[in-house]
């Protein structure tokens, strides 16, 4: 069974249609890698699946359950945004880490805030919020920033901003990890340590969908890669016959390019 469906999605901003009849599905465990020059619609994408963008034709599914469906407007309630959320981890271009929260207070806000919620917090405070520390801890760990877990976003590198987003979009366990361009606004000598540790989640079979410009990295990491050009799904398949040996003349283009440039 799909960990995720996306099925005839569109997104319009007035008479503009950035997403067309936009459908792909992904099994758990697996990479996805989409493409495409700069106003293909991949951001957009992302922003429908996150829920930061109502669509307004398709439905999206999560193991099985349909979080949205335009034709239902049982499935468009405000009150169930937070909900759907969840299920989608998002790391952006740009960092967005509070500047007055050190790297580990980033990394657990999203989980303190939920404990709050529970009936038993006042109760146990003490050990629910030092059992999010502790997760927290370990994910700056996997992050390789266990003595920068203290400092404070100025402090950090671009690089190790990004690896501190990428530990909080983990924070609640998401179903589905999303990538917008992840390493877009790091200088040439910080990618790699952000592609290191994408590459690193992509071994622990971590759920991912990556918008990048990284042919390389989408080729040797991904499952599955999609070309998007125009809002549309021009290709998708293999990373390898995608990407060294594309069946559309669009993706050609595209590719040669990206090579030329």
């Amino acid at each position: 069974m799909a960990i995720l469906e996306v099925n005839h999605i569109e997104k319009h901003f007035g008479k503009t249609k950035v997403l067309k009849d936009v459908s792909f599905s992904m099994e758990e465990g697996s990479a996805i890698a989409i493409i495409g020059s700069s106003g293909s619609g991949k951001t957009t994408l992302l922003r429908c699946l996150n829920f930061l963008e109502k669509p307004n034709k398709g439905t999206i599914k999560v193991r099985d359950e349909i979080l949205f469906d335009a034709d239902n407007a049982a499935t468009d309630k405000d009150a169930d945004l937070r909900k759907k959320r969840l299920h989608f981890g998002m790391v952006f271009q740009s960092f967005n880490l509070f500047p007055q929260y050190t790297a580990l207070q980033n990394v657990t806000l999203a989980e303190r805030l939920l404990a709050q919620e529970q009936p038993d917090f006042k109760q146990n405070k003490k050990e629910i919020l030092a059992k999010i520390d502790e997760h927290g801890k370990q994910l700056l760990d996997r992050m390789g920033l266990t003595e920068r877990m203290d400092h404070y976003p100025h402090q950090l590198s671009g690089g190790q901003q990004q690896r501190v987003a990428i530990a909080r979009a983990l924070a609640l366990q998401p179903d589905i990890l999303c990538f917008d361009e992840p390493t877009s606004a790091l200088d040439p000598e910080l990618t790699g340590e952000v592609l290191k540790v994408i590459r690193s989640l992509a071994d622990q079979k971590t759920t991912m969908i990556i918008v990048t410009h990284e042919m390389a990295f989408a080729r040797d990491v991904a499952d599955h890669v999609i070309f998007m050009d125009g809002g549309v799904i021009v290709e998708q398949g293999d990373p390898h016959q995608v990407i060294e040996h594309p069946k559309e003349e669009r993706t050609k283009q595209f590719l040669s390019r990206y090579a030329q440039g």
